[in-house]
């Protein structure tokens, strides 16, 4: 049974979410936050040394990343869900978005998202590079959004799981406004009874 190092607010809900969509058992060590520094706490540092949720333990080797995670996940599904066959056009699609996901989008997200931390006065240097990363990216996916239901074709897939957590990650700072298509995907794959289960740990 796998083990799955769980720490809240983080990317590890895409893999508890996972795991409920192919109805996986799975053991759930929760970690916690620092209320103070929303750094993670040391009880996860002892697992990894990356400090980083999430993190599987397989029963044979610890296994870190998401995208790493997910494609080890379905790699033991017998049923092959999830995943589009290999070799097809849809399963290179399916690939791309598992890898835009942590890959071309989440640098303008991560630092979009620092910024927003911070006192800042006047235009910085940084600026009009992210502004103009998150205008192409998520103009992308409301255009990818307009045509087909899910991100790889008009069947659910684990490419979802991976790009729901960025969406949900600018859905309060206004990024989505004037981009319907990308607001009603998230609120439907976010009213999927796997999805309320993994969130609901937080």
């Amino acid at each position: 049974m796998i083990t799955v190092h769980h720490l809240n607010q983080s990317r590890s809900k895409r893999i508890l979410w996972l795991l409920e969509e192919l109805d996986m058992p799975y053991q759930l060590v929760q970690h916690q936050r620092d209320p103070q520094t929303h750094l993670a706490p040391q009880s996860l540092k002892d697992i990894h040394p990356l400090s980083k949720a999430p993190i599987i333990d397989t029963g044979e080797f610890l296994l870190s990343e998401s995208g790493a995670i997910v494609e080890y996940i379905l790699d033991q599904d017998t049923q092959n869900r999830l995943r589009p066959a290999r070799g097809t056009q849809a399963y290179y699609r399916f690939q791309e978005w598992m890898h835009f996901a942590e890959g071309s989008l989440s640098l303008p997200v991560i630092t979009n998202l620092f910024m927003g931390m911070e006192e800042r006065s006047g235009q910085q240097p940084m600026d009009h590079y992210i502004s103009k990363e998150i205008e192409l990216d998520f103009s992308f996916i409301e255009d990818t959004l307009s045509k087909q239901a899910y991100f790889a074709g008009e069947e659910f897939s684990a490419a979802d799981i991976m790009m729901t957590f960025m969406l949900e990650a600018v859905a309060a700072n206004g990024i989505l406004d004037n981009r319907p298509n990308t607001q009603k995907y998230l609120q439907t794959v976010q009213q999927r009874e796997a999805y309320q289960k993994a969130a609901a740990h937080g």
